[in-house]
């Protein structure tokens, strides 16, 4: 708009002032080339807007490099309290987190509780395991994108091939092996909660797993009872915004060491998911945590951690202190958005050509300033 409006003013200032001239020589009469004084002047006006706009384009390349920077200075995480544990003594698996957290200087900067009739009516649960969910019930197991290296684990933990299972018609989704096993959701759960990691039971990747249920192999066969457990009437969950230093403590160790493994038998005494795990008759628990009721979920990476504000919280993407510093990465908002659905992508020196991979998984256990540096390597 400026630029045409300095247009018309030369268009005008030349059809008035036409007659009068400027020279490079003394007096205005010499021999130099003659150029009329508007042109003179939008000439010096035009510089001055390029310019500007040069000075423009490097200050905010600037601000994005210093939002960058301190957006990876710190790493955010949602955190929340399983329905499981909500059951016990007022306060006391609260207290188990929140020491923990002032034990590793892990400041909470929010807090509250969701009830069951607003994770079911908003579909929080569903949107927050979406990709455990489609694995579950709206996938076929031929429709899955296991990566080689879960096949190669497939078939040493297994005898036989993830290629030859599907072929014999051996695989099924959760949905469908409960009906050819004539079990609720209750009923798959309980068998999924015998199988051990490494014996009966593969990970393929984030919230992607594989067991072996008598003579089938069953996938996520812990979602069919995961909905009913947060939605059924008198459930709820105790929901945290927590955020640390990035270079105090690293998003590995949050995950593994505060709060301990997945299966909480494995995970580091002292960690929360092990506390909860050996006191949880006095936290006046009464069933015994296990790999699927196992205290607490948390955010398995920053970007993670901004979906899952978003879809819990309501969180705005452009007003995020994290979703600002993937934004000024050069990553948009509706790629974000994409991506927080776990979408595949490639990603330079980890894909092989023809070859995608889960977002979430390339993603999982990275600081906040190591995203901020990975994310140009991920296809947009």
């Amino acid at each position: 708009m400026f630029s045409n409006s300095i247009r018309r003013s030369v268009l005008r200032a030349t059809r008035t002032t036409g007659v009068r001239a400027f020279s490079s020589g003394g007096g205005g009469g010499g021999g130099g080339a003659a150029m009329p004084l508007a042109l003179v002047a939008a000439a010096g006006a035009g510089y001055v807007y390029y310019d500007a706009q040069e000075s423009t384009k490097a200050l905010e390349s600037k601000i994005d490099d210093l939002q960058v920077q301190l957006s990876g200075k710190t790493n955010s995480a949602f955190v929340f309290i399983k329905p499981h544990a909500c059951k016990g003594k007022p306060g006391a698996v609260e207290a188990v987190l929140e020491d923990k957290f002032m034990e590793t200087g892990i400041r909470v900067t929010g807090k509250g509780e969701m009830t069951a009739e607003q994770i079911d009516k908003n579909m929080y649960i569903d949107n927050h395991y979406g990709a455990i969910a489609s694995k579950a019930v709206k996938l076929k197991p031929s429709e899955l994108n296991v990566p080689d290296k879960g096949k190669a684990g497939f078939e040493k933990m297994f005898g036989e091939s993830w290629d030859s299972a599907i072929a014999a018609g051996k695989v099924y989704n959760a949905k469908d092996a409960a009906e050819k096993l004539g079990l609720d959701a209750a009923g798959i759960n309980d068998k999924w909660s015998k199988l051990s990691r490494g014996k009966d039971l593969i990970k393929f990747g984030g919230g992607f797993y594989c067991g072996k249920v008598g003579d089938i192999y069953v996938m996520n066969g812990f979602y069919m009872s995961m909905r009913a457990a947060y939605c059924n009437p008198g459930e709820k969950i105790q929901w945290y915004t927590v955020s640390w230093p990035s270079d105090s403590l690293s998003w590995e160790d949050f995950r593994g060491k505060v709060l301990g493994a997945t299966d909480p038998s494995a995970a580091p005494k002292g960690s929360v998911r092990r506390t909860i795990l050996d006191t949880y008759s006095q936290l006046g628990l009464k069933t015994k945590p296990n790999t699927g009721d196992n205290g607490v979920h948390a955010s398995a990476s920053p970007f993670e951690a901004l979906a899952e504000r978003a879809n819990w919280l309501g969180a705005d993407i452009e007003s995020d202190a994290y979703g600002k510093g993937l934004l000024a990465a050069g990553v948009s908002k509706e790629t974000i958005e994409k991506w927080a659905g776990d979408s595949q992508v490639t990603v330079e020196g980890e894909t092989e050509a023809g070859k995608t991979m889960s977002v979430f998984d390339t993603l999982e256990d990275l600081d906040a300033d190591s995203i901020l540096e990975k994310v140009a390597k991920i296809s947009k």
